[in-house]
């Protein structure tokens, strides 16, 4: 089987069932996954001549891809699974759209632009550090922001526990607690970290781009289909 026209059965289940590399090596060794009638083994390649099933039905090797962009209001988790009393975004979404994994996340306390897709591919090229993807966020600290803070953020970065943080900041008003910021990396909790680490705390955090994508005047708990 020539590699270029082949790819991992692990990628390719995670990617059509919604699952995690890991979650789908683990209904390989279970057995549920059979190639051309026959058990699949851990570490198979497969083509489109290839049948698969999963738990007795075929699972197509040209899959059609679905993108979401979802207006995420502050108290829901980006994970599958509640969290407590916390709800899934997965509970604002229809039926058809739940087996979509989240392209990078944003915690509970945050809101905005989250995207949903079922492209493995798109979601690693949207969220790996090789390839920069400018984010923009609203964020309102609990007090106005020290133009020597200021400076330290945008000009020299601060430096956290995983490395130093430079982000982008735009002043929204005079009272200079409402922010623009612009970050181009994905660590976790990055801007609610740099400020802490000069003594503010971020009140709300809310993303309104990612990449090319626009939140726009799509409102809060809702989503739309959009183009890749």
């Amino acid at each position: 089987m020539d590699k270029q026209d082949s790819i991992r059965l692990n990628k390719f289940l995670a990617e059509r069932l919604g699952l995690s590399r890991r979650e789908a090596d683990d209904v390989i060794s279970r057995g549920k996954v059979l190639v051309d009638g026959e058990p699949a083994i851990l570490g198979a390649r497969i083509d489109k001549n290839s049948k698969v099933c999963y738990n007795g039905k075929i699972v197509p090797f040209l899959a059609s891809y679905t993108y979401l962009a979802l207006n995420k209001p502050v108290g829901y988790v980006c994970s599958r699974k509640r969290q407590g009393e916390t709800p899934t975004l997965y509970e604002l979404l229809p039926k058809q759209y739940q087996k979509l994994k989240t392209v990078g996340r944003l915690d509970a306390n945050s809101s905005g632009l989250i995207l949903l897709t079922n492209d493995g591919d798109f979601a690693y090229q949207m969220t790996h550090p090789k390839f920069v993807k400018e984010k923009v966020y609203l964020v309102e600290l609990d007090r106005a922001l020290e133009p020597l803070h200021q400076q330290m953020i945008a000009d020299f970065g601060v430096e956290l526990t995983d490395g130093k943080s430079q982000l982008g900041l735009i002043r929204l008003d005079d009272s200079r607690v409402r922010w623009q910021v612009v970050m181009r990396e994905g660590r976790n909790r990055q801007i609610r970290r740099t400020f802490a680490a000069l003594g503010y705390t971020v009140i709300s955090l809310h993303r309104v781009q990612f990449g090319k994508y626009v939140l726009g005047e799509l409102k809060s708990g809702e989503f739309e289909i959009i183009e890749k």
